[in-house]
């Protein structure tokens, strides 16, 4: 799916908005190309679009959650923590700035605020897919899953080694920790079993 303001004009069409801000799509792809950043790049947002496009027809509302790929990482600091929620807050005053119903902002505001701690409460299928889809890159190809971890890594570098040796470690062990990685079936079905063998390698890896 291309960053296009065409595609972000039919997006926000979906939304039901009365205009559709190419200034806010700038904005938006000047925030997630801020140097700051190795992992949540423009190149995370194409991935998660990417996923998505294939896996849309699991969403009840596939606009917001697309919506809410555009802006989950949108603020990102690695040294602070409330960057899901200033994204968050980001999100729901731009799909009222649009003129979008009040419960459309609400819902995608949500929608960004979970993937704060990546957990999918409750039964919602839209928050399940957006959670699996952030997190599909666990089980992405070897090759893939290093070079994350190694853009993570440069995320920070302000952290000393044994800082981030443990500090990873904990992040690791969590996930290989959950009864399924993966909140749907379609996503655990091709990528719970290679998330696991690259996430126990990355663990094993820091001794």
């Amino acid at each position: 799916m291309n960053l296009t303001l065409g595609s972000w004009q039919r997006l926000w069409g979906e939304l039901g908005a009365a205009t559709a801000s190419g200034g806010l799509m700038n904005q938006l792809v000047a925030a997630w190309g801020e140097p700051q950043r190795h992992y949540h790049t423009l190149q995370h947002l194409r991935e998660c679009l990417a996923h998505f496009e294939a896996a849309s027809m699991l969403a009840r509302r596939p606009a917001e959650v697309e919506l809410a790929i555009w802006f989950h990482d949108a603020v990102y600091d690695p040294r602070r923590e409330d960057n899901e929620q200033r994204s968050a807050d980001w999100a729901r005053d731009s799909v009222l700035a649009a003129g979008c119903d009040a419960q459309v902002a609400d819902r995608v505001h949500a929608l960004v605020l979970a993937t704060r701690g990546h957990v999918a409460e409750g039964d919602d299928p839209d928050t399940r897919l957006l959670l699996d889809i952030d997190l599909a890159i666990l089980g992405a190809a070897p090759a893939r899953f290093d070079d994350y971890e190694r853009q993570v890594r440069r995320e920070y570098a302000h952290v000393d080694d044994a800082q981030w040796g443990a500090g990873r470690a904990r992040v690791l062990r969590g996930f290989l920790g959950r009864p399924r990685i993966f909140a749907t079936d379609a996503f655990r079905d091709a990528l719970e079993a290679r998330a696991r063998d690259n996430l126990a390698r990355s663990l094993a890896a820091l001794g």
